[in-house]
């Protein structure tokens, strides 16, 4: 696969020809193991996807991590803070971060278990609820556009079959 940058056969421009770094816009780069790599693929289709739904969380001072936080406590109200972190893949210490923001933000709130003041549970404010609903509105309008890119639902229900397989 290459992947072309500009258009060779167009007129050479004083911009093309200042260095060799500048005039590589005027070739396909040779992207070698990388053509068939999943690996690499799969890191640029996510960040493809998911820079727009990035762009209306940051407008909310959000991380795609801190929605999937509201996502998981707001579905599951009462769960301990580190079995919402291990469902996610966050590493405690991360955690604890975003948890403290979304505190602070009014989103979230701790509880402390009665018997054991270790555990901590978290329940959505409702503040953090409508944050939420608002948010997933703008997902699922992304989401089904993204779907009908990838050719409809079989398709997305296929991929997500093939993606559970690599997550396994």
């Amino acid at each position: 696969m290459a992947l072309r940058l500009a258009d060779s056969n167009g007129p050479r421009t004083e911009k093309s020809e200042r260095g060799s770094a500048e005039a590589a816009h005027d070739t396909a780069i040779d992207y070698g193991l990388l053509t068939t790599a999943i690996s690499y693929h799969l890191r640029h289709s996510q960040l493809a996807v998911a820079n727009g739904f990035a762009d209306a969380l940051a407008e909310q001072g959000l991380r795609p991590a801190d929605f999937s936080v509201l996502v998981i406590v707001g579905g599951n109200q009462g769960l301990k803070q580190s079995d919402v972190a291990e469902a996610l893949g966050i590493q405690r210490a991360n955690f604890v971060a975003i948890v403290d923001n979304m505190e602070e933000k009014g989103l979230l709130v701790r509880r402390k278990s009665e018997e054991d003041r270790r555990v901590h549970f978290l329940d959505i404010t409702e503040e953090g609820s409508s944050l939420l609903d608002r948010l997933s509105d703008t997902w699922r309008d992304r989401e089904e556009k993204l779907i009908d890119r990838i050719g409809g639902k079989k398709a997305r229900d296929q991929l997500l079959a093939l993606l559970g397989r690599l997550r396994d």
